[in-house]
């Protein structure tokens, strides 16, 4: 009798043997986990398009991508927040997004409009030109017969200058920069031009005399040669200006 239960009882169906009730669940078996709902299949599937956003997708080209003071992520085309990076991946594959890139690309098209992360990749390109080295030089030093000014003189020889670039001057104060001891008795004047290195020239922190025919330059396409020439301000004008 005893082994003739034990047949009857492995016999017996599952949910009837353990009062379980599977009723509830749509077109499911015993033992699977059930048919998903329209909702939970939503969420399944944004979930995927998260994951596969975040593994394909650079948010830092994304120029509607911004985190702002609070922590979170906003959208600025479709101006929504977001808590986390995913969150804003997930919404950048949705049908508003979507939409709204859409409708932005045809403004843009009409209007003639480039991206900024275009012009982003233009800089870029820009500034991993290949030096070349330092130009060629001459720097004279003069006093000027007719007012007693000191005067200085730059020729720098820039003859692989690249097409349609002309070279550029600024004066830099011994603070700005980082090679040198800070000295307050001199400045610096340098000169870039690309492909070229910037060259300075330690100069004496006198006050530059910009009156007329005191301060010169020029630039000569043909022997891709560019001039400079400036005059000091006389010691006594510079002091009485000063005071």
């Amino acid at each position: 009798v005893y082994s003739h239960c034990l047949v009857l009882l492995r016999c017996l169906p599952v949910r009837k043997l353990y009062n379980m009730d599977f009723g509830g669940r749509v077109n499911s078996k015993p033992g699977s986990g059930g048919v998903l709902s329209s909702q939970a299949a939503g969420v399944a599937r944004r979930e995927r398009l998260r994951k596969l956003a975040m593994e394909t997708i650079d948010l830092s080209k994304d120029p509607y991508f911004v985190r702002n003071h609070h922590g979170t992520y906003e959208c600025k085309l479709c101006t929504t927040l977001h808590k986390t990076e995913g969150n804003y991946l997930a919404h950048t594959q949705g049908k508003r997004h979507q939409t709204n890139l859409g409708r932005r690309a045809a403004k843009d098209a009409k209007e003639g409009y480039i991206q900024p992360n275009s012009l982003a990749m233009q800089v870029q390109v820009k500034k991993n030109r290949i030096k070349i080295g330092r130009p060629g030089y001459k720097c004279f030093k003069t006093i000027d017969g007719a007012t007693g000014q000191k005067c200085l003189i730059f020729e720098i020889n820039y003859s692989e200058i690249e097409a349609g670039l002309q070279p550029r001057h600024r004066f830099m104060s011994a603070f700005e920069q980082k090679i040198e001891a800070k000295d307050d008795r001199f400045q610096y004047l340098l000169f870039a031009a690309e492909p070229y290195e910037t060259i300075g020239f330690k100069i004496p922190n006198l006050q530059v005399d910009k009156g007329e025919g005191k301060f010169e330059t020029s630039w000569d396409k043909d022997d891709k040669v560019f001039k400079l020439k400036l005059h000091f301000v006389l010691e006594d004008k510079s002091k009485a200006a000063a005071s």
